[in-house]
């Protein structure tokens, strides 16, 4: 399963743990929203996922 975690903000080291937990179990790729602004390649990169969890 590709999954797809968004992040909207720096993450906290909870989210971090998570996150790596994700790993674990799937092929996880991170979109840091905070950074890049690039809205039609994070258009994209939903489609391209089968889950998507977004991080506030």
């Amino acid at each position: 399963m590709k999954v797809l975690e968004i992040l909207r903000s720096e993450p906290s080291d909870r989210v971090k743990e998570i996150i790596e937990v994700h790993k674990k179990e799937a092929d996880v790729e991170i979109f840091e929203l905070y950074k890049n602004k690039d809205y039609s390649q994070l258009v994209d990169k939903i489609f391209e996922a089968d889950k998507v969890i977004c991080w506030w």
